[in-house]
């Protein structure tokens, strides 16, 4: 269970970069891999063997932060699912800028309720046909 450490001092892991981490997992005798897709939001410490990098991803409308040792043996390969550029070297301003939408979305439920509940109140949302039935 050795690394190739210069192998893995070639990996183009940047800030900005989405990547697929195949990670190993151990369950009772059995090994298997599991990938873990994700905005890379930090890179540290370079090259040195306690190097690490941050994997961000959004679960079920909750956001997930895995942090990976760069030298582990437990980490099989990371594959370069899209390459964009960043302007920072931390982009941990992505955690709020997400916690932002998410509270805008809502704002915009509870606006939509509010109106389907006005509509209903005033009967705006029915028809000139229903209401002739009514009449008759």
């Amino acid at each position: 269970m050795s690394v190739n450490i210069e192998q893995r001092g070639k990996w183009k892991i940047e800030p900005g970069n989405t990547v697929k981490v195949w990670q190993k997992i151990k369950e009772g005798d059995k090994t298997r891999l599991q990938a873990f897709e994700g905005l890379i939001i930090a890179h540290k410490h370079g090259c040195e063997p306690g190097a690490t990098f941050t994997v961000r991803k959004i679960s079920g409308g909750i956001g997930v932060e895995r942090i990976f040792p760069l030298f582990s043996p437990n980490i099989e390969k990371v594959d370069l699912v899209k390459k964009s550029k960043a302007r920072r070297a931390k982009l941990y301003y992505v955690r709020g800028k997400a916690a932002k939408e998410i509270r805008k979305k809502m704002k915009q439920i509870r606006i939509f309720e509010k109106k389907e509940m006005v509509e209903e109140a005033t009967g705006a949302g029915e028809n000139k046909e229903d209401k002739a039935e009514i009449k008759e």
